[in-house]
Order: C-alpha cells, then structure tokens, then sequence
C-alpha cells in the first residue's frame, strides 16, 4: 500500500480552489493564536501583550453593568424574530441613535438599514453585490489589513491599493491618485473599477477625512459611476489630543452630512457604523448598512442576509442601549475622554524613548509608529537587505518578547519599519507593552 499523502498535497486534492486561498490566508493568520494566549500580570504571566487587535477596554465595566441591569428578553429573540436584516426594533435604534450623532442631511429610516453580525460581514456584502469576480475597488494605503480578506477572499474582486508618496492620505491632492489608479487598472485588466472604500476616521492613521476631500471623491465617484462606500465605525470614538497641539485637527464629519445632490447620484453611497469599537463590543457583533436611496441593493441583501444574522441576544442588547439617550451620551462622553487620556500617556512615553509616530491622530484607537528607525539607531551594526526585511526581522523580535503589534507590511505601508499600536488600554498594560517593544528594538546582546 502506498504511503498517505501530507497534508499539504491533500488539501490541493480536496480543497476547491476558493478553499486553497483560503488555507493559504488562514495559515498566515496569528491573531486568534495570540488573543487566545494573553498576558495577566497573575494569570497569564506568559502570555502576549497585545496592543495589535483594533479593541476599546477602557469602559467594560461600564457597559456590562448595563447589560446585567437593564437586559431582559423575551421569548420573540428566541426565534427568528423580525427577519435576518435585523429586528425593527433594532432598526428603529440604530436610526435614532445615528440621526442624533452623524447629523445626515436626510435622516436614516429603520428601511436604509441592514444589520449584520459585525462590519466585517457588511463589507463582504457589498463586495459581493457590487463587483463581478476579477473587478477592482480602490482602497487607499495604508489600509486596514482586514479590508483585503472582506472585500476579495470570498466575493473574489481585486483590491487595487492605491500609492500616494509624499501626498497626504486623507487630502484632496490624494483624489487624483485615485484616478490614476483606477485608469491604470481598467487600461491593463479590461476590468471596471466598481467602488471606493474608506475608513472614516482612519484606521491606522487615527484622522479625519477633511470634508473637502469627500466631496472631491464623490465626485470623482459620479463621473466614474462608482460606489462610494464608507466605513465609519469609529464616528463616535473622537477626542481631544492634549499633545500634538501645533498640528491641525481634522473634525469628523460624516458622509451622511454631506448633501449628495449636485455631486453624486445619492444610490451610490453607502455607509457603515457597528458596536465594535464606539461601545467597546467587538464581541456582540453588530453592524449596520446604511444606504438611503438603492432599494434594490437592500432586495439584494435581503437574499444573503441570512449568512449574517445578529444573534437574537445581541439584538436586544443592542437596541436597549442605543434607545437610552441618557447613558450613551454618558458614555460616548467618557470613552473620548479615556480615549484622550489614554493617547496622551501612550505618546509621551513615545517622546520619552525616542520612538517616532505619525501625528495629529484625533480618532479610533491608534498610534502609527516607525520602528524601523529606532532599531536601525539601536543596532546599527545589523544589516538588513531591505525594507520587507526589516519590519520582518522587527516583527519576529516584538513576538519573541510576547508583544503583538499589527504590522504596516499588512496594513500597506509604503515605507518599511512602521507598525499600528492600539492605545485603547489601561495604563498599566500600556506600560508593559512598551517595556517589551523597547527590548525588541533594543541593541542587542
């Protein structure tokens, strides 16, 4: 008898080719290795620091006191409920809770939304609804790294991640680099570009989109007939920075505020917002679709919403604390707070050791760090042949001191050494978390 084929060889033979790419995605991720394996000062003295995963631990407490008081279900969320686009209840909340914060022009109706378990989900969504296999959505660099797998690995388009050099990111100067993106795609595949995708506010960089700058893509949207689709569910997790004062802060405006007409057709927007990082719950996995003029996109979704289907649980929990005005306006209140706190605390230790970091972040939970130049000061004996090298050697070095940052080589940063810290931490973790980065980039024995 002949022997067993590895495991390797017998996944090319029982795996579809969509089943292929996804071990070979799978096989790279280390997240869920490191979120399994954390550090406790008592518990879990070996474990990871992690200050990679884009999670808000400021204010549990306070949320799940919330839960543990005011939660009580009925027998209605043992069952289907109202449909898998989401309660009405938990429609009717989310509509009122963001017509009171994001200020749209129009307001949100409990009909523009649809709910689904976590933003991730909304993402492939739209992907698959909007894109043929092979056709192009542009996303900005540097990016978050997630977007990739949401948007491609499943729906099959093809993110084309757009290269700005010098030109600020999130500047209206960046729009024609969108264009020549995209014409250079079209020109080389014979594939349409079908879409745009942004993070507003910015993850990794922590910043705003200026309003100046979302009118220029929506309108580079229309004359493409493209979707804009806007990913903004750090809306509410803005705040004061007590430390980079000499530089201007971008206020946050949603693109609902922003009146469509004479700049685009209005069914080509689309919004996204969740309970993940505003609340602090990525574990409850809610997020919502909002898209105000394409009935027929949500006739759409109505066909595959039921592969993204909010628990019946975290439908109520979602609804109670979105309709109760007194304590989110609390809360949002005090996470900025923490948030600001937080930022203030992490960056002069920063300052202290000599790291320098992309500044003026006003935004969501993130420092974007160079690494790179603080390890070449630090061994400047050590030869590294390149760029990839370097943010690989330096990676390798931060998970052998049991520290997890995300890496810039998977966020799409043009240059080599920088990587995205989550702030959004007691101080005492965040002080661990640099004592161990500082050995990683530290000289060696």
């Amino acid at each position: 008898m002949g022997s067993l084929a590895t495991s390797g060889a017998r996944a090319v033979q029982i795996f579809s080719q969509r089943g292929q790419t996804a071990l070979a995605h799978g096989s790279k991720s280390i997240m869920w290795d490191i979120i399994s394996n954390l550090w406790d000062a008592e518990t879990s003295p070996d474990g990871y620091v992690s200050v990679g995963v884009a999670e808000n631990a400021l204010l549990h407490d306070t949320l799940l006191e919330y839960i543990h008081s005011h939660i009580r279900l009925t027998a209605n969320y043992l069952t289907y409920n109202d449909g898998s686009m989401g309660s009405m209840k938990l429609r009717k909340a989310v509509s009122h809770f963001l017509n009171r914060h994001l200020r749209p022009v129009h307001p949100v109706e409990p009909q523009h939304i649809v709910m689904t378990n976590g933003c991730s989900s909304a993402v492939e969504q739209l992907s698959w609804a909007f894109m043929e296999p092979g056709e192009g959505i542009l996303l900005g660099k540097p990016y978050y790294g997630t977007f990739i797998a949401d948007i491609s690995l499943r729906p099959g388009a093809v993110v084309i991640p757009v290269d700005f050099g010098e030109v600020d990111p999130l500047s209206p100067e960046a729009i024609s680099l969108y264009e020549k993106a995209a014409t250079d795609f079209e020109a080389n595949t014979g594939k349409r570009v079908r879409a745009v995708m942004l993070c507003h506010p910015h993850n990794p960089l922590g910043r705003c989109y200026p309003r100046s700058a979302i009118i220029d893509l929506m309108k580079m949207c229309q004359a493409r007939q493209m979707h804009l689709i806007s990913d903004e569910i750090y809306a509410l997790s803005v705040w004061n920075n007590q430390i980079d004062t000499d530089v201007p802060l971008i206020p946050f405006e949603s693109i609902l505020s922003i009146d469509p007409a004479s700049l685009i057709d209005a069914d080509l927007v689309h919004v996204l917002w969740g309970m993940s990082k505003d609340f602090g719950a990525n574990g409850l996995r809610v997020g919502a679709i909002i898209s105000q003029s394409n009935p027929e996109l949500h006739s759409a979704l109505k066909a595959m919403s039921l592969y993204s289907y909010v628990s019946g649980l975290s439908d109520q929990i979602t609804s109670s604390l979105l309709l109760d005005d007194a304590f989110t306006d609390r809360y949002i209140t005090l996470n900025r707070e923490r948030l600001s706190d937080a930022h203030a605390f992490f960056v002069q230790m920063l300052k202290k050791n000599g790291i320098g970091y992309t500044k003026g972040c006003n935004a969501g939970f993130f420092v974007w760090l160079n690494l790179g130049r603080k390890y070449l000061e630090t061994n400047p004996g050590g030869k590294v042949r390149s760029g990839t090298e370097l943010t690989g050697m330096i990676m390798q070095r931060l998970l052998d001191n049991k520290v997890f940052l995300a890496s810039g080589t998977g966020f799409g940063s043009e240059k080599p050494g920088w990587f995205r810290v989550v702030f959004a931490h007691p101080l005492t973790y965040l002080e661990e978390a640099m004592r161990r980065i500082l050995v990683a980039v530290g000289k060696d024995e």
